[in-house]
């Protein structure tokens, strides 16, 4: 399918950029039955939907010639939920109508009013801004929305979300009742349908989730770990994939703060997007990434809302998603025109559940992949190093000087070595994750393991034993390294964990001496294999009687009257709270 009906210079615009043909969103707004009317969109992130509603509203703007109509105020609004999206926007209008004359000006939180309303007196026909500060110009009377044609609200689930509907009330009312609306929706919850109502005239329901779901440009990974691995993992998926830029996304901004210090601190380029930080940070932010200054970028959703990075690779979902939109959102990041991309989450074992349904729903299908160990790290690192130095590139007399100089004095193969070490010092450290001590390999897929010893710890479900500090309690405890601890199996009374047979003896004679910290925490050798009793079922206790030797429901109440009878001291109907709930 290619692009038909459009206006000249439009067509000539799109061909510029390299649109040979339009995405389910474009060709949608394009047919006939959508001319003139309002629309209802559902498209997902990176679906083209900006080029979809410049479209759109040619016909608004634009005079039989291909030309920008004269106009005394704008004649067409766009409201955008943050900064960086309105922004996106206005750069995607700006080439889209450049030829036509049509003029574009941005009216966006955390911008010089005093320039916006410059621009604003000048005459613009499109505008785009966000609706705190278009409220803003508007009842200081800087901007006319009298001569409206048409008004779109991108991502306007988002703008409901973020508690801008007063705002966008404000807005809509201001405007002529005879004005298109076109509303751009992932999702259709309850407020946007009354939004639509209410300002909508025999809309057109346009949706193309369904026939996208999925993304076909994104590979999808899940990866069940240990909690407290979160960090750790993200250091691992970084080195592994060595992504041209990656974005992180964290729920809070208290949590971007903290990833990013760490990673910073670990090494990697990294800045950060949360909504603690000013324009100006961001704006230096983002331009460290387009300058590959910077490779990583942690983000919350909000904060990182219209960022558009050509050479983005790799997300990193480091807390789940509240919702299968939002991991569409944040995956859409990624896998943008043509290009492949990739989304990882890293799912806490409790939460696998949780987050396999959210898959479901969103007609994802993701590998449950393990972590890249950091022996897989080193391995890449290795491949990816000889490709490197085997590739051909030009020599200039300067460099051939200097290695006449090396190879004066030293060998060919410890400048080779020297020069790798220098590779690798660069590097920052991968590290080693807990494994998942639910469901233990095969043990001849567990490397080192083939013949090793087993042991028992006198602590287990009871008394809260959790892989996270039995790991660590076991190498504090034994002088041995994570890498010579194998499965862990907790049970209601005890632990069982194997050890690599090379270390067993010094490890047990390590751990049996007397620890203050760990008091009465005690260890034994188990002989052989040692056997997994079956699983409880959940909520029947071992030691329930069977139900038909139960006694019946009324003799078994706390009373001190005949059986089924309520005791004296009880209004009957009425029960006695605990002491606890009081």
């Amino acid at each position: 399918m290619t692009f038909k009906k459009l206006p000249a210079l439009l067509s000539e615009a799109l061909a510029t950029r390299g649109y040979a043909a339009p995405t389910p969103v474009q060709a949608a707004v394009l047919e006939a039955d959508a001319e003139g009317r309002d629309l209802i969109v559902s498209a997902q992130t990176g679906s083209g939907k900006t080029v979809a509603f410049g479209l759109a509203i040619a016909d608004n703007l634009l005079d039989e010639n291909s030309m920008a109509r004269p106009a005394r105020a704008p004649l067409a609004l766009a409201i955008a939920p943050t900064r960086e999206l309105a922004l996106q926007v206005s750069r995607e209008l700006e080439w889209l109508y450049g030829a036509t004359g049509a003029r574009v000006a941005t009216c966006v939180g955390g911008m010089n009013p005093a320039l916006e309303r410059r621009a604003l007196a000048r005459g613009a026909h499109i505008i785009v801004g966000t609706p705190g500060r278009l409220r803003d110009h508007l009842e200081r009377g800087t901007l006319d929305l009298q001569e409206l044609a048409v008004v779109i609200l991108d991502e306007a689930d988002e703008m409901l979300d973020m508690g801008f509907r007063e705002d966008l009330t404000v807005l809509l009312d201001a405007t002529p009742e005879e004005r298109r609306t076109l509303l751009f929706s992932a999702t259709m919850p309850k407020p946007i349908i009354a939004l639509a109502r209410r300002y909508q005239r025999d809309a057109l329901r346009i949706s193309t989730v369904e026939e996208n779901r999925g993304h076909g440009d994104i590979s999808y990974q899940a990866m069940a770990i240990a909690p407290s691995d979160i960090q750790h993992a993200v250091v691992n998926l970084l080195r592994f994939h060595e992504a041209e830029t990656a974005i992180l996304f964290c729920a809070t901004r208290d949590n971007v703060r903290h990833l990013h210090a760490s990673l910073t601190e670990r090494g990697f380029a990294a800045v950060a997007l949360s909504g603690e930080h000013s324009q100006n940070e961001r704006n230096h932010a983002l331009q460290a990434l387009r300058d590959k200054r910077a490779r990583v970028c942690v983000a919350t959703d909000v904060a990182a809302r219209g960022i558009d990075l050509p050479g983005l690779t790799l997300v990193i979902h480091v807390e789940i998603p509240r919702d299968a939109e939002v991991l569409q959102h944040r995956s859409g990041r990624t896998g943008r025109a043509g290009k492949k991309g990739t989304a990882i989450l890293l799912v806490p074992y409790t939460r696998r559940r949780r987050v396999e349904a959210m898959l479901r729903g969103a007609r994802i299908n993701a590998d449950w992949v393990s972590p890249p160990s950091a022996e897989e790290i080193r391995e890449a690192d290795t491949e990816r190093l000889l490709a490197q130095l085997m590739t051909p590139v030009e020599i200039s007399d300067e460099d051939r000087a200097i290695a006449q100089r090396l190879l004066a004095e030293r060998s060919a193969e410890d400048i080779a070595a020297a020069l790798v070490h220098v590779h690798r010092s660069a590097l920052p450290e991968p590290e080693e994750l807990i494994a998942d001590t639910r469901a233990p390999a095969p043990r001849s897929a567990r490397q080192g393991f083939e013949d090793s010893a087993w042991f028992r710890l006198n602590i287990g479900r009871r008394q809260n034993a959790d892989p996270r500090w039995v790991l660590p309690l076991l190498c504090r405890r034994g002088n041995v390294g994570r890498s010579e601890i194998g499965a862990i199996r907790i049970m209601d009374t005890e632990t069982l964990f194997e050890v690599q047979q090379s270390v067993a003896a010094r490890f047990l004679a390590k751990f049996r001496r007397k620890d203050e910290d760990d008091e009465g925490v005690e260890i034994a050798p188990v002989e052989g294999q040692p056997s997994m009793p079956p699983r409880p079922k959940r909520g029947k206790l071992d030691n329930a009687a069977p139900r038909a030797q139960r006694p019946p429901r009324q003799n078994r109440m706390r009373s001190t009257g005949p059986a089924g009878a309520p005791s004296a001291d009880r209004k009957p109907g009425k029960r006695k709270k605990p002491d606890q709930y009081r």
